[in-house]
């Protein structure tokens, strides 16, 4: 291996200043107010954390830094005409955003154009002020079920510990968890059990409460505030919170939670039955699985009241381990099963401990000393595509070999399906689950802990990678089969390789090998990209005269709801793309294309903590999206019934990075020079090379990047 090739690199920057978040204040109340329709096309994806305790102003959306476009080509009127359209309707969006965030500012200001309703003012609902948490961020349950409705008999299983027989299988504990259990029978009822629920969109219910008392009596507040614990404790069963911890309780605080008051604000109760809406505020594993609750509380129709930061965790009982022992393997199981009923290693708990928690608890004690500083981490939020370790081979501290299982699920509703131009899911995702799976591997056998104070920085390097079939992956369990086949030492560096296989429904459907680097920082600071530090013009930089190009206005496209085939919300990554027709190396076809990068982007609070940079997956992305649209823009959709795009099978693509893009840099520039285009029935295939520069250097290189459309129904390739 030639060690000069892999000197990368990086400019030194602030990466805390970019990731830190300033406290906010707590929520006001108010109605809550919805986005106005004007802002439908422009209002992007929030980049939220976990938990947000108050609304905020959107930030720009993936792929929405707008910047003038590169200067036209000499061209004709024409291409100029159409550039000034260009900045015109950009200028135009961004005041367009401008006015929407003030008017939000406006609505969410404390005291500010809504109020409270007063109490005892007849109303079907009472919202507390949020926004509604993004898709990519939202909490990802544990479990899921189809059941919405608990009557007296669901209500009584679930007081009595039976929560498989309530909610399904998928709740079921291999024995347990035996003291897990609803702390209460004051509920008649449940409704509308939804775990994207609610004004804040992390859950809700309603619930009847019947007085028990059997001389008319009213209920007293305090027996208000116990049903809405008991609605709590349902949503916590309901979203699977119990379900990574092996023998535990449900509690009112939990180590390491800052504790926020019940607060209750209630004329007095009557007589008769009380209605109540309880929506979660709060949901997350870190540091113990929890969650909090609001609740309206009304009766025939009015509201009386409100019940506020009610909370409930899952905490295990004393003496009782929630992670791995030193040298990483647990004392005991944990408590987890995978989705087949198999005893894991590690669950989402300890995944989530990795990127933004203890990595003591997720790891074991020798990487306790990571967790509040700039160490390798697993992307977090919706960026994370590992759930759990089903079984591992190897010792930690022996890093020649190793292997292990680990599963993801993939909900039908995650962000990435929505957003993806695919007909599945996109190619970023598929680099990413897999990528992170045999990462982790490697990080978790401690090739840090020889050194655990110096600062290292983890990246990918390249790889190569083959879709062994197509496969739609919506509510599948995608299993992962990763193997460590070599660690080595280089100045300022380790190298570690891996092989990997994911399967579904026991079918492998992906494989590749990749290279992973732990870099010090010194290394991190000397960076040479792919062409030892020169600097090479792209393709259409270095023609003596520029040629006609034509212009492809992805954010127009984008703009229109009505628009099939176009990457949106977060996944937005282009905005225009400049073609010259039978250009490029193979006389084929050329594509260019230049985009600011926003470092408010969502994607650089996930990837990673402490050090931000874009995801290598999603630079490939970017030039994905870029063949997409010349596949569109060049009619080869004409004739295709209900065409979609897909990975296309059996084609070995192989990526080589030698950079890293950082919030810094400004702008990405990306070209792609079309090879071949294929042709089977309902299926078309284009296999190009592409590479992609940060100012003044090329750091990424890709081989045999192809995209295809196919016909719905179409014969596999």
């Amino acid at each position: 291996m030639n060690t000069a090739e892999l000197d990368f690199v990086g400019e030194p920057f602030d990466a805390l200043a970019l990731t830190t978040q300033a406290a906010q204040p707590p929520a006001p109340v108010c109605t809550a107010v919805p986005t106005p329709p004007a802002a439908a096309a422009l209002t992007p994806p929030a980049v939220a954390t976990p938990n947000p305790p108050a609304a905020a102003v959107p930030t720009s959306p993936p792929g929405a830094a707008r910047a003038l476009p590169v200067a036209p080509a000499p061209e004709g009127v024409a291409s100029l005409v159409r550039d000034l359209r260009f900045a015109m309707v950009r200028a135009h969006e961004q005041v367009l955003r401008a006015q929407t965030a003030m008017q939000l500012r406006a609505f969410h200001a404390p005291g500010a154009l809504v109020a409270s309703p007063s109490v005892g003012t007849p109303t079907p609902r009472v919202h507390t002020t949020g926004t509604r948490v993004d898709t990519e961020a939202r909490f990802k349950p544990l479990a899921r079920t189809t059941v919405t409705d608990l009557d007296h008999t669901g209500l009584a299983n679930l007081a009595s510990g039976d929560i498989a027989a309530v909610f399904g299988d998928r709740y079921a504990q291999d024995g347990a968890n035996p003291d897990i259990r609803v702390g209460g029978t004051s509920l008649a009822a449940v409704h509308g059990l939804d775990v994207y629920g609610g004004t804040w969109g992390r859950g809700g219910l309603t619930a009847l409460l019947r007085p028990s008392a059997t001389d008319g009596s009213a209920l007293d507040h305090d027996a208000v505030v116990e049903a809405v614990v008991e609605a709590a404790q349902i949503l916590a069963l309901y979203a699977g919170l119990h379900l990574c911890l092996v023998d535990a309780t449900f509690e009112r605080s939990a180590p390491g939670l800052p504790e926020q008051p019940v607060v209750l604000g209630c004329e007095p109760l009557a007589s008769g039955e009380i209605d109540l809406v309880v929506e979660v505020t709060q949901i997350d594993l870190v540091p113990r699985p929890y969650l909090r609750v609001d609740a309206q509380v009304s009766a025939a129709g009015t509201v009386l009241g409100w019940v506020r930061g009610v909370t409930v965790a899952v905490v295990e009982k004393p003496g009782v381990p929630i992670g791995p022992e030193l040298g990483g393997v647990p004392a005991r199981w944990l408590g987890r099963v995978g989705r087949l009923g198999e005893r894991a290693l590690l669950s989402e708990f300890h995944l989530a401990h990795m990127c933004r928690g203890d990595q003591g608890i997720g790891m074991g004690p020798e990487f306790s000393g990571n967790s509040d500083r700039k160490a390798t981490r697993p992307p977090d939020g919706g960026l994370l595509l590992v759930d759990r370790f089903m079984e591992m081979t190897g010792t930690r501290g022996k890093l020649d070999s190793g292997s292990h299982r680990t599963e993801y699920d993939s909900p039908a509703d995650s962000w990435y399906y929505l957003d993806t131009a695919n007909a599945s899911m996109p190619n970023c995702v598929y680099m990413e689950t897999s990528l992170q799976a045999a990462l982790l591997l490697g990080y978790y056998l401690g090739p840090t802990l020889d050194d655990p104070d110096a600062t290292v920085s983890l990246r990918n390097l390249g790889g190569t990678a083959t879709v062994l079939r197509e496969v739609d992956l919506r509510d599948k369990t995608i299993v992962e089969h990763s193997q460590l086949l070599s660690t080595s030492p280089v100045p300022g560096s380790t190298l570690q390789n891996f092989a990997y296989t994911m399967t579904v429904d026991g079918e492998p459907f992906y494989s590749g090998d990749t290279l992973f680097g732990y870099f010090s920082d010194a290394a991190m600071a000397n960076q040479t990209g792919l062409d030892a530090g020169r600097h090479v013009p792209t393709w259409l930089d270095s023609q003596d005269s520029a040629p006609a190009a034509r212009l492809i206005d992805v954010a127009a496209r984008r703009a229109d709801p009505a628009a099939r085939l176009v990457s949106r919300g977060h996944l937005a990554l282009l905005d225009q793309v400049r073609v010259v027709h039978g250009g490029g190396r193979y006389g084929q076809g050329y594509l260019h294309a230049v985009q600011p990068i926003d470092p408010s982007h969502w994607v650089f609070a996930r990837h990673f903590r402490y050090d931000p940079v874009i995801p290598g997956s999603f630079g490939i992305e970017s030039c994905i999206q870029a063949m997409q649209e010349w596949v569109l823009d060049s009619g080869f959709a004409d004739g295709l019934d209900n065409p979609g795009f897909v990975l296309p099978a059996g084609l070995p693509f192989t990526w080589k990075y030698r950079g890293q893009f950082l919030p810094t840099d400004g702008q990405y520039t990306l070209e792609v020079h079309v090879k071949r285009v294929e042709r089977r029935p309902g299926r078309v295939r284009v296999v190009g090379e592409a590479s992609m520069w940060k100012p003044g250097l090329r750091i990424y290189e890709l081989s045999d990047i192809a995209v295809e459309l196919r016909a719905e129904g179409a014969l596999p390739w």
